[in-house]
């Protein structure tokens, strides 16, 4: 944090000398103090009361000097702020793997709860779509900014809805760079910051090549997040195993400036889903936060005359 007038924060030292006279003061006080001899009428004109609530208003009053003093001198932070146009490709495995249950209830449902959640959670700003493929791609939803197509989308993937069997993770590739080169009337001359986020459990079997459509992604400015999805106990139908192979997700992930993610839960997969969603779609923006302080301060204030009024019947 760094401050745009750093010179107003000399005004910090005059509530510090108030701080010193508030301690001074009520040493005097102490020092002073007025005996009574009569009980009776101490008890009527200085009942008893916790001997910290006197402090309390005064001490709140001071904070809130030091927050408005603070907030005066124009404090400066980073600020995530969503990029403008910023679109998120989300593409999933759905080949006949994915019907493994060593994730239950098995590895494509889990992955479409998980997909659910991390759309759920992208800033309203973001354009959102959706990529299915198995020996072949497609793209389910174009990206825009209708979220309910996207989950509806996200409901309806099932294994078998691309018509090939395979993997065919290039193609994913090739398929979300598409839709994102298509985005918009801008896009061709003016592309959108973008991102693609893939999930498979196994290596490439058909298509285009992974490292060419990565290669790709490069050229075109867009990371690829990967999600290795599964574990190495993964059966289907009839006891074929089909343990979890990420090999190819790591090399195209690493190639593409994108993260690569292991998950072999379902709350791994949110987590790791958590983790992306964390840094897509954002730029850092230094912004004047002075306003933090200043609210703050503003509370400060107003607890200080509630409790004074509540328990002096007067204010600070």
């Amino acid at each position: 944090m760094s401050w745009e007038s750093p010179e107003r924060l000399w005004l910090l030292a005059g509530v510090a000398a108030l701080v010193v006279g508030y301690l001074l003061r009520q040493r005097r006080h102490s020092r002073y103090a007025v005996r009574f001899t009569n009980l009776r009428l101490l008890d009527k004109v200085a009942p008893a009361r916790p001997a910290w609530r006197r402090h309390v208003p005064a001490g709140l009053f001071i904070a809130m000097l030091a927050l408005l003093v603070v907030g005066f001198a124009r404090p400066t932070d980073e600020v995530r702020v969503p990029r403008e146009r910023a679109t998120v490709i989300v593409a999933v495995d759905v080949s006949r793997s994915m019907l493994a249950d060593d994730v239950p209830p098995d590895r494509l449902l889990a992955a479409r709860e998980a997909a659910r959640e991390f759309v759920a959670d992208l800033p309203a700003e973001f354009n959102v779509g959706l990529v299915a493929f198995a020996g072949s791609a497609s793209v389910v939803v174009a990206p825009g900014g209708d979220r309910e197509s996207v989950t509806a989308g996200i409901d309806q993937l099932d294994e078998g809805v691309t018509g090939l069997q395979g993997t065919a993770i290039g193609e994913a590739i090739q398929a979300a760079l598409e839709s994102i080169r298509t985005l918009d009337a801008r896009a061709a001359e003016d592309p959108p910051p973008a991102r693609v986020v893939l999930l498979s459990d196994g290596a490439n079997t058909s298509g285009r090549d992974p490292a060419l459509a990565a290669a790709e992604a490069v050229q075109a400015g867009v990371p690829v997040d990967t999600i290795s999805f599964g574990t190495p106990d993964g059966r289907i139908g009839g006891g074929q195993a089909v343990p979890v192979d990420g090999e190819t997700l790591r090399a195209v992930a690493e190639q593409a400036g994108g993260g690569y993610y292991e998950a072999g839960s379902g709350d791994e997969l949110r987590a790791a889903y958590s983790d992306i969603g964390s840094s897509v779609g954002h730029r850092l923006e230094r912004q004047d936060v002075s306003a933090r302080f200043i609210g703050a301060g503003l509370v400060l204030a107003l607890l200080a005359a509630a409790g004074s009024l509540f328990w002096f019947s007067r204010l600070p």
